[in-house]
């Protein structure tokens, strides 16, 4: 739900100049999260020795996730209500106030105005979102979702430390290359950061998803030809910071921003569940296909290789630019895509 629903908050209560940067903190906070867990896991796993950690490690490596749960429940009774919900209902003077204290009163009334023009109360319905002007954003929604996970990067997150101890290394070597990962992960973020309001959606997600064909390439290479330490890690780091600098945070704020405000809601819930039945497939097969005679690790990176490349070649020729254009504005360049192929009508 949060995975769902963050996004599009976002998305709907910031400035169009500052909706990229802000859309990616949601990102940067997953990745801040991922790399404190590997490193309080880290520490956890040096109290005590394999048995132990088998019997109790794992319990409290598990039950550490309260203290965050609790600190994001907590700070959930400060946040407002989308403006763009509060116009929905017909709650105008609400909408406008939030928006004043998020950019002051010009930015509120020139929001309002939009808003109003692309005004519907009447809420959007899923078979909408197979028809006219919804259909498109939803299938390069579904589609760029579907890929950023099964390029492999949660095969990566999840089973770092048994990627890097079956490539050679110890157990202990394993659990520090697994922190340096989501190190890499979380400064990288920084990189869409900075640069997704100033160079835009397509430039970041073509470079990073160039990076991730050569660096998942060259991984199944070093399985394949039986390498490992530093060179390995290199590779992996590689790719991880590819995916850190586009389809991660960019994916994310893709969805968030190019529905229409009839459909946003429920569009965005079919590509969070697009993620997470991805991320429980790749999580599910990883292990039978690194473990597998058949396929192994080598030609399971070469299969996320494949995905990164069908990404790079996706990217390229169907996904628009939305850098500085409003919710609004967005909307209406889809209305217009059916138009043109309605004849106008």
């Amino acid at each position: 739900m949060a995975s769902n629903i963050c996004p599009v908050y976002i998305a709907e209560i910031a400035p169009e100049q500052l909706r990229g940067r802000l859309g990616t903190l949601f990102q940067l906070g997953i990745v801040v999260g991922i790399f404190l867990t590997l490193f309080v896991n880290r520490l956890i796993q040096g109290m005590g020795d394999e048995a132990w950690n088998t019997a109790y490690g794992w319990r409290w490596m598990l039950g550490m996730e309260v203290v965050p749960a609790a600190v994001f429940l907590a700070l959930l009774f400060a946040v407002p209500e989308s403006p763009r919900w509060l116009a929905q209902q017909g709650r105008d003077t609400e909408a406008r106030e939030i928006l004043v204290r998020v950019d002051g009163p010009a930015h509120a009334d020139k929001e309002m105005a939009a808003i109003r023009e692309a005004a519907t109360h009447e809420e959007g319905r899923f078979p909408e979102l197979l028809s006219g002007p919804f259909r498109k954003p939803l299938m390069l929604a579904v589609v760029l979702m579907a890929c950023s996970q099964f390029s492999g990067i949660n095969a990566i997150m999840y089973y770092s430390t048994k990627i890097f101890a079956s490539a050679g290394g110890g157990t202990a070597n394993a659990f520090t290359s697994t922190v340096w990962v989501g190190l890499i992960n979380l400064l990288f973020t920084f990189v869409a950061i900075g640069f997704v309001d100033k160079s835009g959606r397509r430039p970041l997600l073509l470079i990073g998803t160039a990076v991730q064909t050569v660096s998942l390439g060259l991984v199944g290479w070093m399985f394949h030809t039986g390498q490992s330490g530093v060179p390995l890690l290199l590779c992996v780091i590689g790719f991880i910071a590819a995916f850190a600098m586009a389809m991660g945070p960019i994916g994310w704020l893709f969805c968030s921003e190019v529905f229409p405000n009839k459909v946003r809601g429920r569009a965005m819930s079919v590509a969070a569940l697009t993620v997470w039945t991805s991320c429980y497939i790749v999580a599910q097969t990883f292990p039978m296909l690194n473990d597998s005679v058949a396929v192994g690790p080598a030609k399971t990176f070469w299969i996320y290789g494949g995905v990164s490349l069908f990404s790079f070649l996706f990217v390229l020729a169907l996904i628009p630019e939305t850098k500085g254009l409003t919710l609004e504005e967005i909307e209406r360049m889809w209305d217009a895509g059916a138009n043109e192929k309605g004849g106008g009508s």
